[in-house]
Order: C-alpha cells, then sequence, then structure tokens
C-alpha cells in the first residue's frame, strides 16, 4: 500500500463533524493545513464551525446533510469536487446511540439508529471509493470496541458497530481484490468523552453516562490522521477496550457476567435531561468534548505505542541499555579495592 499524501496537501471529509470525535478531527486537520470538508445535518452550526477554522487560517467548507440519505452523502461528495477539485480521505463518523432495553426500544428508533450509524457508513464507503478509485486515498469508518464487544442498555448501537466491522472488512478484501490505490481502516475507540450520552436517545430514568475507562476525542483524532497518512487496518482507541475484548475472547461467560456493573456504569445520579436526544432531529452540538463526570485520560499510551511500534521499541530499548548501564556502573562502584 503506498504512502499517502501528507496531510497539508490533503482534502478531508468528514461526516458527523458538528460534534465529538468528528468536530475535534476537523480542528486537528484543518491546524495540519488539510482542507476539511465538513457534513452533518446542523447548517447552523456547521457554518460557524468553518467560519471559526477560517479565521485561524485553515480552509473549511460546510455541507449539511443526512448521512442516512443516498442523495445527501452524495451531495457531499459532489460539493468537495466542486470546491476544491476532489478529496483525498474520507472519514466516517456520523453515529448515534440509544440507551435501553432492547424490548423497550421502538422499531423506529431502532431503525433511525441503523440508518445512521451504518447506512451512513456504508453510503459514505461506496461514494468515497468511487471517487477515489481513480486518484487513490483512504477511507477511514468509525466503529467501536462495541464492534468487538456487547454492552447490555446500548444492544442496536454495538449491533450497527458490529455490521459497520463486517462491511468495512468486506470492502478492504474487495478493493485489494480489484488492485484498487485505496486503504481501508476502521477505528475502534472505546469510551470517548464526546455529547454522545447527552445527545442519545434515552429510555432510562437516568441520564446516561460512558462506562470507564473514558478518553479524549482527540485521541481518536490523531489516530484517524494517522490513518490518513499512513494505512492501517484497524487501530483500538484506549488500552482499556483492548483489554475487555481479550477477557471476552478468552472466558466470554465470564463477561457476560458484567452485565449489571455495565449497565450500572452507564447511568449517572441524576434525572435524564433530553431524553428525545438527537436521533431523529439535530440537537444540542458544535461542542466537541462531553461532561463525562470522573477521570479522563488524555492520551492511550497502547494506542500511541500501536500506531509508532518501531519507535516505541527503540524507546524501549534505549530506556532498558539505559538501565543497565546505570546498573553496570553502581555494581562497579560498589566493588571493594
Amino acid at each position: 500500500m503506498q504512502r499517502r499524501k501528507k496531510l497539508r496537501d490533503q482534502v478531508i471529509v468528514i461526516t458527523g463533524a458538528s460534534s465529538g470525535i468528528g468536530l475535534a478531527t476537523a480542528r486537528m486537520a484543518a491546524r495540519e493545513g488539510a482542507r476539511v470538508v465538513l457534513a452533518a445535518r446542523s447548517g447552523e452550526t456547521l457554518a460557524r464551525i468553518a467560519r471559526e477554522i477560517e479565521a485561524d487560517g485553515g480552509q473549511a467548507l460546510a455541507v449539511t446533510a443526512d448521512v442516512g440519505k443516498r442523495a445527501d452523502v452524495q451531495a457531499i461528495a459532489d460539493r468537495a469536487v466542486s470546491a476544491f477539485g476532489g478529496f483525498d480521505t474520507w472519514v466516517n463518523v456520523a453515529g448515534l446511540t440509544i440507551y435501553g432495553p432492547l424490548r423497550v426500544v421502538s422499531d423506529e428508533d431502532h431503525e433511525r439508529l441503523l440508518q445512521t450509524n451504518l447506512w451512513g457508513t456504508v453510503y459514505g464507503s461506496l461514494i468515497a471509493a468511487e471517487h477515489l478509485r481513480g486518484r487513490g486515498g483512504a477511507i477511514i469508518n468509525i466503529g467501536s470496541v462495541g464492534s468487538d464487544l456487547a454492552f447490555p442498555f446500548q444492544g442496536m448501537y454495538c449491533a450497527s458497530k458490529h455490521a459497520i466491522k463486517g462491511f468495512t472488512d468486506a470492502l478492504r478484501m474487495e478493493l485489494v481484490h480489484e488492485g484498487a490505490p485505496i486503504s481501508v481502516t476502521l477505528i475502534k475507540p472505546n469510551s470517548i468523552d464526546t455529547p454522545l450520552p447527552h445527545r442519545a436517545r434515552n429510555y432510562m430514568d437516568h441520564e446516561p453516562k460512558l462506562p470507564p475507562p473514558v478518553y479524549q476525542p482527540e485521541e481518536v483524532a490523531h489516530a484517524i490522521l494517522h490513518a490518513a497518512v499512513h494505512p492501517e487496518r484497524d487501530i483500538v482507541v484506549g488500552g482499556g477496550g483492548k483489554a475487555l475484548t481479550s477477557l471476552k475472547e478468552f472466558s466470554p461467560g465470564a463477561y457476560d457476567l458484567l452485565a449489571p456493573a455495565i449497565i450500572a456504569f452507564q447511568k449517572r445520579n441524576e434525572s435524564p435531561r433530553d431524553p428525545k436526544g438527537a436521533l431523529h432531529a439535530p440537537g444540542q452540538d458544535g461542542e466537541a468534548h462531553g461532561d463525562q463526570p470522573g477521570y479522563v485520560r488524555r492520551t492511550s499510551t497502547y494506542t500511541r505505542a500501536s500506531l509508532h511500534p518501531v519507535a516505541t521499541a527503540a524507546r524501549i530499548g534505549l530506556g532498558l541499555a539505559a538501565t543497565a548501564f546505570v546498573a553496570r556502573q553502581s555494581l562497579r562502584r560498589r566493588k571493594p579495592l
């Protein structure tokens, strides 16, 4: 797989750019010099974000779109071509969740979540692939640690992320078979401190929150932009998520027994603020960070090491060599004359 353009030479399309991971990625990409195409349902919010990016010296195009509609997604690509002559990386971030037992969630809500999370990713990936076949580039899909695990009370969200993983893997294989110059990456974040819980459709009698450990959205943005330049197959953001996945693989029955704890970790000690959320219509957005109670990790040592294994190994090797040198010097000083 060929090396991609530097970020400062890229045009990057980001869906779900009005909040959370999408917004953090847009800001970070623009600071690196990339021209960014921002897509979401919230037109006014997107326009404000684009103005802020341009005020900081970046270039941004805002496109109001519902990724659950193929025509809207095609319009995003068309606008990127019209404004910038095309795009080099397409990032499918747009997604929502529902909190509550599967048996009480309406079919309408389940269908809407799948339309946004799964079909939005499918439409974005297929439309991006048609454009990138002729010029090369990257498709980056946001899955979740829920692509490999299940969380009670977020059942359909996990189902959508499982489906995104299967779709992404199949798309990658087909593009490899074609010899298309397109890298396909699946990013699997652990809990990320974004407004996602507040914007969720909530059937619980408590305001939702994220189960720990929780990381900042900039850590996911860093992984996304790394994949835009250095093709990767999968990137897990957060060592905590990797540990849970390993537990499930090693002992799935033991993982199932964590259900009561996982449910409890998803409930705040307060009443629901906005139970309808932003599932069917744009809600409160414009913020990259949420208000997760408790400790939020700034970076993931596991993720950084996985993205830069050679440099990490070198640092570890130098550290071990330095330790050995100090130990030898200490022993020499202690030898009797």
